[in-house]
């Protein structure tokens, strides 16, 4: 199993960037998928997070700004993030809880690889 993320990148203070996380291998099942980001020199922290029933968690500093979606289906996760500010920079790292299909019912936290956003001001 493995995740990987896109769409990080540079943008201005007011803009709006789309992070995608897809998993992909021997999976079974994906009850959660999200979002945590890491600023330097911080503690990585959850932005938001979407079960496979489509039920939101944020963060309280992007709420209103910030949009999860995820496509079932694609095993994809996205992050739809408007009128980004300076404090959004971090690498944002995607996961996923996901049952595999190795004969037991064990669910795993898989991590992508981390996308670094900077906004600038």
């Amino acid at each position: 199993v493995q995740l990987q993320a896109f769409g990080g990148g540079l943008v201005q203070a007011g803009g709006s960037l789309r992070l995608s996380c897809a998993a992909s291998g021997s999976i079974k099942s994906i009850n959660v998928m999200g979002w945590y980001r890491q600023a330097p020199g911080k503690q990585r922290d959850l932005v938001a997070d979407i079960t496979s029933g489509g039920i939101t968690n944020y963060a309280d500093s992007v709420k209103g700004r910030f949009t999860v979606s995820r496509d079932n289906a694609k095993n994809t996760v996205y992050l739809q993030m408007n009128s980004l500010k300076p404090e959004d920079t971090a690498v944002y790292y995607c996961y996923a809880n996901i049952r595999p299909y190795d004969g037991t019912s064990v669910v795993y936290r898989w991590w992508g690889q981390g996308t670094l956003v900077t906004v600038s001001s």
